[in-house]
């Protein structure tokens, strides 16, 4: 088919694109009901005037961690003016003057002047705001890993969990949302004093969790008998042993562009085929860069082996070339497997019978693709 053709072509496989965008917020969502709870224990305080709690949103990519702040938080602005919440990218907003210019647009519908405004009146009108009409803030910071350089992350906790300092009354609390198992031990003391969250799980979702999502997708995204169950199986394997939900809803909006391109009524398996030869992986590229020096020198030295090494024998080898205690190399094994780069398993060969085999996730082909 020409260029053109694909281009200009009326007839859609599709109902609603818009259900495979990453930012898509699905009417029914499913398996994370203890979760959301949780959040909502952390902020039902603050409706009754008192003290919302922080709280640590912790899981690996993909598990539903943004969607369920972003639900809950809607839910609360639905039965209540007395929380204000906020919910901030950090991957985008990445300053102090960014987050609070946030904050303020959330409360007074509109950004401040980028220019000639001093900080500090931002940040008074802000607190008087919610001091004089009696409302909490809770601020959620997605992927607030990213505030970690040049210490901006204690600046803007330091300013919103101690604000109540200088303006009596406002209650604040933060929502840290992230795939990053030491995120705590980075701040100052002045900040830890505030900040003591709770921690709430988000458990990567198993596979008949991951084909029901995928379906659910499939009836918001698609017209009827567009794709077979037997697709949408295979999809959600590749998709579960790949450990990111992602991929498997950018598989459904890619299979079904192949197959509109080819003038196709329904999606076959030979689209599928070409679908995840299509693919990318840019998931695994945002994994790996998050890491830091030590976690990506012990993933080097397993991806970089033929060999499958037990825990025993790579601890050894990796204090033997980095000089790390076996803490250090406990806890960096621990983060990677719960990135889903690296998978444990138990082999009861070991003196106390309790030996692990590290396994990777991914090919070494796919980790020389994403290795900068």
């Amino acid at each position: 088919m020409a260029i053109e053709d694909i281009l200009m072509h009326d007839e859609s496989l599709f109902s609603n694109i818009n259900a495979f965008d990453p930012d898509y917020v699905p009417p029914n969502y499913n398996y994370r009901d203890s979760q959301m709870e949780g959040m909502a224990l952390a902020i039902r305080p603050a409706i009754g005037g008192g003290q919302p709690s922080n709280l640590v949103v912790l899981g690996s990519c993909a598990t539903g961690k943004t969607t369920a702040v972003k639900k809950v938080f809607e839910l609360v602005e639905k039965n209540t003016t007395k929380v204000v919440c906020v919910y901030i990218n950090c991957q985008i907003h990445t300053t102090k003057f960014g987050i609070f210019s946030q904050i303020y647009k959330k409360i007074f519908g509109h950004l401040p002047p980028e220019t000639g405004v001093p900080f500090t009146r931002i940040y008074t009108k802000i607190m008087q705001y919610l001091q004089k009409e009696k409302k909490s803030l809770v601020l959620a910071l997605d992927d607030v890993n990213y505030l970690f350089q040049g210490k901006v992350i204690n600046k803007v906790f330091y300013d919103v969990l101690r604000a109540y300092e200088e303006f009596s009354g406002v209650k604040t609390s933060i929502f840290a949302i992230l795939s990053d198992l030491e995120f705590r031990f980075a701040f100052d003391k002045n900040v830890t004093t505030v900040f003591i969250p709770n921690d709430v799980i988000f458990q990567p979702y198993s596979l008949s969790e991951i084909q029901s999502i995928l379906t659910d997708r499939v009836n918001a995204g698609f017209f009827p008998n567009v794709i077979s169950e037997e697709i949408i199986e295979e999809i959600a394997m590749y998709t579960y042993e790949k450990g990111d939900l992602r991929i498997g809803i950018n598989l459904l909006r890619t299979c079904g562009n192949i197959a509109e391109s080819e003038a196709a009524r329904e999606i076959t398996k030979e689209h599928l085929d070409k679908a995840i030869g299509s693919l990318v992986p840019i998931d695994l590229s945002q994994t790996l860069n998050s890491l830091n020096d030590t976690e990506r020198a012990l993933l080097d030295i397993i991806m970089d082996s033929e060999e499958i090494y037990t825990a025993g024998n790579l601890s050894e080898l990796f204090k033997e070339e980095k000089g790390v205690s076996y803490a250090t190399f406990n806890r960096t094994l621990e983060k990677l497997e719960f990135l889903r780069l690296i998978d444990t398993k138990f082999t009861g060969k070991g003196v106390r019978g309790n030996s692990r085999e590290i396994i990777p996730r991914f090919t070494s082909n796919d980790y020389s693709k994403c290795r900068k």
